[in-house]
């Protein structure tokens, strides 16, 4: 299998993005950083990184004689299911975006220098992905669909991944990466939509305003399957027009910067808190491998996280930083795990 770089990627994303764009189409460019070592630890989920691009809404891709890329209105014939038409769309017209990303995640269990399989702690495993989205939005509802395929075992470059950082930082070397999961091709198909239940806009603290919104999805593939529930409550000033400031959970690729409800100042700033619950079928990263013997342990089929962060923008920039916490994912993990999320986005018009 032919090692996929991420020069390899730029290359790609650049060359769609030049395919696909139009004057005055703003894309936007999100970069998520997420790691246990900022709730100083180093062990279990113990590293995300995930870029993407999200394209202009597919409308800016007309002319005066109509669709200058055929296939984008293909594309949404075919997933006109996940974008029902409202009722009065000239009210509350259907936004279209494509997003185009690619991502690694890495595990490992807590014990950096036992080179043996320890069989009560989870695999080390990593995972190298490109995932091709598409949203549909109003303004108050988002279904996202999200294809996923890539490789875990080896080839997911995980272990030279962690033993450069490792390296960099004068940290501790994991000893038992030579046990970790096998080759295999794998993809995870993800539907989530996300409803805002209203904002409230109250005459305390210079009209602070209160949002929630509310999300439902379900996951199936060889990487995870399940079906989750959830919402984020948000508070600020001048409040984003997105959904919510998710975290490397697919379907988390909706950040605008510069687009809000009401915008008056190049700056603006809110927090957050979210709730993510699933009942989980299957793991890979903890189940093992589908189709070839490996380490693997039992799964817990209830699963939560629990997030709070910030969350600022100014002009054409957004940032955001989370902690979150996740309960026990296998039956021998005897604490739950806490980690740290970052995020970072830039609109640019071509």
């Amino acid at each position: 299998m032919p090692k996929f770089t991420l020069p390899m990627f730029f290359s790609l994303l650049l060359g769609a993005n030049s395919a696909l764009a139009q004057d005055d189409a703003p894309w936007s460019f999100n970069f998520f950083l997420e790691n246990d070592l900022f709730a100083n630890t180093d062990l279990n989920y113990t590293n995300g990184l995930r870029l993407s691009s999200i394209s202009p809404e597919l409308d800016s891709f007309q002319d005066q004689n109509g669709l200058k890329y055929p296939w984008v209105e293909k594309l949404g014939g075919i997933l006109e299911f996940v974008h029902p038409e409202p009722a009065n769309p000239d009210a509350d017209p259907v936004k279209k975006n494509i997003v185009i990303s690619f991502g690694q995640l890495m595990f490992t269990p807590s014990d950096d220098n036992r080179v043996t399989l320890d069989p009560d702690d989870r695999p080390y495993a990593g995972y190298l992905y490109l995932g091709l989205g598409y949203h549909a939005s109003t303004s108050t509802t988002l279904h996202s669909t999200e294809f996923n395929f890539g490789v875990v075992g080896p080839a997911a470059l995980a272990r030279q991944s962690q033993k450069l950082v490792h390296r960099v930082r004068g940290l501790d070397q994991f000893q038992g990466w030579h046990n970790q999961l096998k080759n295999e091709a794998v993809f995870q198909l993800i539907f989530e939509r996300k409803k805002k239940q209203g904002t409230l806009q109250t005459p305390l603290f210079n009209n602070l305003q209160m949002e929630v919104i509310s999300h439902w999805g379900a996951s199936l593939g060889n990487v995870a399957s399940y079906i989750n529930a959830g919402g984020e409550i948000r508070a600020g000033w001048e409040l984003p027009s997105d959904f919510g400031t998710s975290t490397l959970r697919p379907g988390g690729d909706n950040n605008t910067p510069g687009n809000t409800q009401n915008s008056n100042s190049p700056f603006r700033l809110h927090m957050f808190l979210s709730l993510d619950g699933r009942f989980v079928a299957n793991n890979i990263f903890l189940d093992g491998n589908t189709f070839k013997n490996s380490h693997s342990v039992k799964l817990r089929d209830s699963v939560a996280d629990i997030a709070a962060g910030i969350s600022g923008t100014w002009k054409k920039f957004r940032f955001s930083y989370a902690q979150i916490y996740r309960t026990r994912e296998f039956r021998q993990q005897t604490d739950p795990q806490e980690y740290g999320s970052f995020s970072f986005s830039y609109r640019h018009q071509f």
